[in-house]
Order: C-alpha cells, then structure tokens, then sequence
C-alpha cells in the first residue's frame, strides 16, 4: 500500500495576494455554503447505508464534491485524484507530481490533502488516509451507491447555478459568432477548430465537437472531415468548466432551405416542446421517455426514431447524468438541469435548460441567434447566411 503524505501549502501561495500575477491565478471556485450542503447529502447517504466513509472517484463525483475542482489532465483518461468522505472529515489524495497545482488552484477550504507517490494507486490510498487506530474498516464503493449520488447532485445550489449558465450563455455566444463566418467553403474541421479555440480561451475543455456539411446530414454523431460545409450544416457542441458540462446545436444554411427540411424543422421542435412540457417537478424520467417515443409519432417522424440516437437526459456534472431510457426510475426536482436533443433524419435541436419554478429556462441562450416561439418558449432556428 502506497504511503502518504498531507501536503501543506507553501507560505509563498499564502502570501500571493502580494503578487502582482495574483489577479490572473486559478481558485477553487467552491462555496463553502454549498459544499456543506453537499457534505450532509453524502453523509445522509452514509446514514442510510449503515456505514461511516465512502470512495469518490469519478470525474463526476469529484468535481460535484468539490464543487468545481479540476481533476483531470487528459480528457481521456481517469481523474488524477481520489476523496474519501468520512465522517472526521473530506480527504483528497493526489499523485506528489499533482499535489503542489492541486494544493494551490483546486483544492476547496476544509479538505485535507494527500500525496502519494505518481506509481501509486490512488485508490487504495485514498481508501486508507481516514483509517484511525488501524481500523480495518472498508469504505463504500461510488458504484454502490450511483444511484443515491445522482440524486444527491440532481437540483444544483445556487453557486453552481451561477456559473453553469455563466458557461451555457458564453457557448451559446461562441456557437453564434463562429457560425455567423461560416461559409460553404468553410470546411467541417476549420469550423471545430474555430469552436474548440474560443471554448479553450474561456477557460473551459471542448468534450465533444461534431459538425456534418450536407454532404453528410444523414450522420447524427458526425464527427468532423476536410468536407466543405456545402449548403447546409450542423454544429454540436459540448464544453466543461469548473466541472459543470453544457451541450448545444446549432444549425446554419446559405439557401433558403427546402420545404420539407422546412417543415421537419418546425415539427422537431414540436417533439422537443412536448418534451419540455413533461419535464416537470415529481415526473418519472421513465414516463418522460415514454412521452419522448409518442411525441416522434405525434409529430410525424415514425415509430422507430427514438431508437436512432440518444435522446439526452438531466445534464450537469455529466454530459448526460443519465441518459434516459425506460430503465431509468430517477423523479425530476426543481433546480435540475437538462439537455434533451431530439432528432430525425437531417434535423437535431438540443439546449441545456434548468427546471424553475417559473418553468424550464434556457441557459444556452445568445440573443443574437434568430429564434422562433414554439409553446410560449424561444426556440433556435437555422441561421441563414
């Protein structure tokens, strides 16, 4: 078992207010108001498990619990760090390679920092540090309660509802200005690469960039070619900041469009309208799907177009979180963030809106984008250049 040392934060970065650079340094954007609620959500889930730590760690988990920590380095690959969830207290083991950034830029007031050497296992680390008095005690697996943490994270607290529609508005912006240059010429990576410098300059990673030119409209997940955008193009978008993750689609032309792309627009965005009116305090996201599978019948798509993508889910911490299906038990709650994308053959729309007490709110909004009131709602339509 790899040993482990608590990090102390060196005078220097306590000093820093003296350093001129000072106003350009990364802090845990974390709340201490909404951390401690998040605290004795976890510690609830303890309580009905009958047991007295827990293991977060997950990309999800962490960055929720520490309320917008990074703890990633690759995109690809696993977290950098590991928290065990006691009942002393939060203890947050990092490799020694991570500990200094870590220490300095992520890590919340209250936890507890530990080193482990970067060839050692985090988990077992982390499994460790809160033992006293050479308890044998193993701490609660995430995965075992997946379920419970979901719902601990389901309604966001006022913090990170502030800088989720922060982020969300900022896309929305982005998604205007790079398609507003957008020719036909324009080819399907140049216009990724133009979405992923402006979402890395707000400080933010690019999780998915898919864009198809109408030379590729029947791909629904199309990742990006040297393709020209030609007549017609789709641009999605998924960003993470300060862990929150916000999901976004847009469309433009440079004709008038066809009548019946026309017409599948408007009849896509009634299948999402009928999506949102079920989206609803104390609904079942089982019977949401449900509604999800009548609305593409209802509005003329067919039977089966719910099977050809994915159609989204509560949003937040996770791209998806989850995707729903009708497996899926999970009760709506006011508070809660969701990204649906319904889509038929060369149509998608999708936005990132949270559930409040006035009713669903849009959080991927530029009102620079044309847009189009559908059920007493403003919804993007294709911008045509």
């Amino acid at each position: 078992m790899s040993q482990t040392t608590t990090v102390v934060t060196p005078p220097s970065l306590l000093n820093a207010a003296a350093d001129p650079a000072d106003q350009f340094r990364r802090t845990a954007p974390a709340s201490a108001k909404d951390r401690a609620i998040k605290r004795r959500r976890v510690l609830d889930i303890l309580d009905a498990k009958g047991q007295d730590s827990l293991l977060l760690t997950t990309h999800t988990a962490l960055t929720w619990y520490l309320d917008g920590s990074r703890v990633h380095i690759s995109l690809a690959g696993d977290p950098i760090a590991a928290l065990l969830v006691d009942r002393e207290g939060d203890h947050l083991v990092t490799f020694n390679n991570e500990a200094g950034r870590v220490a300095a830029e992520e890590l919340p007031a209250g936890v507890s920092l530990h080193a482990v050497p970067w060839y050692g296992n985090l988990h077992e680390a982390a499994a460790a540090v809160g033992r006293s008095s050479g308890a044998a005690a193993v701490p609660l697996a995430e995965a075992a309660v997946a379920t419970e943490l979901r719902a601990a994270r389901q309604q966001l607290l006022p913090g990170e509802s502030a800088r989720y529609a922060n982020l969300s508005a900022e896309l929305a912006g982005i998604m205007t200005d790079v398609l507003s240059d957008a020719r036909p010429d324009t080819t399907e990576f140049e216009l990724v690469s133009a979405l992923a410098a402006r979402v890395v300059a707000a400080g933010a990673e690019p999780l998915v960039l898919l864009c198809n030119g109408s030379s590729r409209s029947e791909f629904r997940h199309p990742l990006a070619t040297h393709s020209p955008l030609g007549r017609r193009a789709m641009a999605v978008m998924c960003a993470r900041r300060d862990g929150l993750v916000a999901n976004i689609t847009r469309w433009v032309r440079f004709d008038a469009g066809t009548p019946d792309e026309l017409d599948a627009e408007a009849r896509i965005a009634a299948v999402e309208a009928d999506i949102f009116d079920a989206t609803v305090p104390g609904a079942r996201l089982d019977a949401i799907f449900g509604e999800i599978q009548a609305a593409y019948v209802r509005h003329g798509f067919g039977a089966d177009q719910w099977e050809q993508h994915h159609q989204g889910g509560p949003a937040g911490y996770a791209g998806r979180d989850p995707r729903v299906t009708a497996a899926v038990t999970d009760t709506v709650v006011m508070g809660q963030p969701f990204t649906w994308n319904p889509s038929g053959p060369g149509v998608k729309i999708e936005d990132t809106v949270q559930l409040m007490e006035s009713g669903l709110k849009v959080l991927t909004v530029d009102d620079r984008w044309p847009t189009t009131t559908v059920n007493g709602l403003q919804r993007p339509v294709t911008l045509q250049l």
